[in-house]
């Protein structure tokens, strides 16, 4: 269950960004952009085809400051060596001519500091007012290896940091092991800047794919803005209604992403969600294996898919999530486009499956294998306005409560506060199963229905694709 945010660990990270910024731009950035430049192996072909090869300072970062557009649409800037801190901040290509941050091919980079315990440059990665970026390696995952702090203060350190309206950006074969957060992708609200205030702003385009995120501290993706309102006049979140906002507060929403896609990445032993979207239209979430989540044994952040509140219009197909302490999918969006279909979710703690959107929203639950969960299989709550027929078709449910004691018919879909439900018949029927052993499967099998006389002839649940 996803109740809040601990907004104060990433208020922190944002400030302590900010000093590194400022302090770095003094000190390094507008000296080292003209230094890299003329160290650099340079070919120019066209204006938007030069190629360049940085390497760290002699504190082992990188911090450049591109107000001035030394670097331009088209540029590919190799990486060289191992990077403590690489902060880029006003970068621009466009969308046929991005700019392409990589390891020089064939060499390994690292990036991160494992010994950072507080103060500046507390991310491997930040990007800062930066678009139509592109950020991996042309090799594969272990040619750029982000390793994270590992120090007690761990929990305030990001990976990979996009802020300040940075969007159009991809993020693709690299590996990120410990630190804080995986990869934080949201643009906080700032008084008196109406841009940084849903609806003014949106923030497009963002593609995370082929990547693996093990041991983070905290989430390893949290992808958009959690909050449902932003006080400005005090400083904090408000998730609560309008009715019951601080009369004489400034309260805004933080702006959106609209164009999500992630797929393809390995996420593991993270210590709290693994892979959380908020505020965000149009998403896309597929091919991913999510094990080992909620290490922290954190209730409140406990997710190891999380479609989070503000979201509308999402897909989450063809993952494979289990073996975890916490909830395997959790449910937060608003409205009716939401498709959740062929994914296994499978071997956790808590419930299986948990809904609890606003707005509306209603859900289309299709040919899913939920398996041997620690509670209810799949579990719909109209408390905060998932008041519309979702549609569960097609779907096999397994061992609700490890398949031990009496399983009563609610224990498979569970529903509360007005929830509804509209089950398929034939073709399109759920088939339930008390225990493992009565569906046939197997956990080895990925819990797939191979003996279809169970199923009266049909195909249903999970079908693994890859």
């Amino acid at each position: 269950m996803k109740i809040r945010h601990d907004y104060r660990r990433h208020a922190l990270i944002a400030a302590a960004a900010l000093l590194s910024f400022i302090v770095g731009c003094k000190k390094e950035a507008d000296e080292s952009i003209d230094k890299t430049i003329g160290n650099s192996a340079t070919s120019v072909t066209t204006t938007t085809g030069r190629t360049f090869t940085l390497v760290p300072d002699a504190y082992g970062r990188l911090v450049i400051n591109n107000s001035a557009g030394t670097y331009k649409p088209g540029d590919i800037i190799n990486l060289k060596g191992t990077f403590k801190a690489v902060f880029i901040s006003n970068m621009s290509g466009t969308a046929t001519a991005p700019i392409i941050f990589q390891n020089p091919s064939g060499s390994v980079s690292y990036f991160g500091d494992p010994a950072w315990a507080g103060g500046g440059y507390p991310c491997a990665f930040d990007f800062s007012n930066c678009h139509y970026i592109k950020l991996g390696s042309p090799n594969g995952k272990a040619y750029m290896v982000i390793n994270g702090s590992t120090t007690t203060a761990r929990e305030a350190y990001f990976n990979i940091h996009l802020g300040n309206h940075t969007d159009n950006f991809e993020i693709y074969n690299l590996s990120i092991n410990n630190g804080g957060t995986g990869i934080v992708a949201k643009t906080e609200p700032v008084k008196g800047d109406a841009t940084t205030a849903y609806p003014n702003s949106t923030m497009y385009n963002l593609s995370i794919h082929g990547i693996s995120i093990n041991n983070t501290r905290n989430e390893a993706m949290y992808l958009g803005h959690t909050a449902t309102y932003w006080d400005l006049t005090a400083g904090v979140p408000y998730y609560g209604t309008t009715a019951g906002m601080t009369a004489g507060h400034q309260y805004v929403q933080p702006i959106k992403w609209n164009g999500v896609k992630i797929y393809s990445n390995i996420v593991s032993n993270s210590g709290l969600d693994g892979i959380q979207t908020s505020a965000m239209d149009n998403v896309e979430i597929y091919s991913n294996t999510v094990t080992n989540w909620a290490t922290q044994h954190n209730s409140a952040h406990n997710g190891g898919i999380l479609i989070g509140g503000r979201t509308m219009g999402t897909n989450t197909h063809d993952n494979i999530v289990r073996n975890g302490w916490g909830e395997l999918c959790q449910f937060y969006g608003s409205g009716t486009n939401h498709i959740i279909k062929n994914n296994l979710f499978a071997d956790n703690v808590g419930d299986g499956v948990s809904m609890r959107g606003a707005a509306g929203a209603a859900v289309q639950f299709l040919n899913n294998t939920v398996a041997n969960t620690g509670g209810n299989t799949l579990r719909i709550n109209g408390y905060t306005g998932q008041t519309g027929k979702n549609i569960v078709n097609g779907n096999v449910f397994i061992a609700p409560l490890k398949g031990v004691g009496t399983i009563y018919p609610k224990y498979y879909i569970y529903l509360e506060n007005g929830a509804i439900v509209s089950e398929g018949t034939g073709s399109l029927a759920n088939f339930k199963f008390a225990t493992v052993a009565a569906s046939g499967t197997t956990a080895t099998n990925y819990y797939q229905i191979t003996n279809k006389t169970l199923t009266s002839g049909y195909t249903s649940g999970y079908v693994k694709l890859y």
